[in-house]
């Protein structure tokens, strides 16, 4: 028996509200609400996944995967989508860092990253 199973990635931010609205004007992401007060966390949701923003006192001292692992290209979260070139398209079309265009790649997906206002690395891609 296939179960479901999803995951929420949880990214650490200087600023949730920043963040959020980020991911709402340039990814296509929604939210509801922000919690506590003054606003320290939210979930930003589209097609089914959420990433979950929580703002702490890091002072800039955010720690995204590749800046760790530089030369490998580290991403924060792999999403699977149904189509890397549509979506590819439109986050180029809303101005979206993309930091590797979409290509096939030997693992059998087709996909491209795109680095978000906190220089979390994004990775959306479809199986071929």
């Amino acid at each position: 028996m296939d179960e479901r199973w999803s995951l929420a990635p949880y990214f650490i931010v200087d600023d949730v509200v920043k963040t959020a609205n980020y991911y709402r004007d340039k990814l296509g992401f929604r939210y509801e609400r922000f919690w506590n007060d003054p606003p320290s966390f939210c979930m930003v949701k589209r097609a089914g996944i959420i990433i979950m923003l929580a703002q702490l006192d890091t002072s800039g001292k955010m720690r995204p995967n590749h800046v760790v692992d530089p030369e490998g290209g580290a991403w924060d979260t792999y999403v699977w989508i149904d189509d890397a070139d549509a979506l590819h398209a439109e986050f180029k079309s809303k101005g979206v860092k993309v930091v590797r265009d979409v290509c096939d790649q030997p693992y059998g997906c087709r996909d491209f990253d795109v680095e978000d206002c906190n220089g979390y690395r994004l990775c959306f891609g479809h199986t071929l």
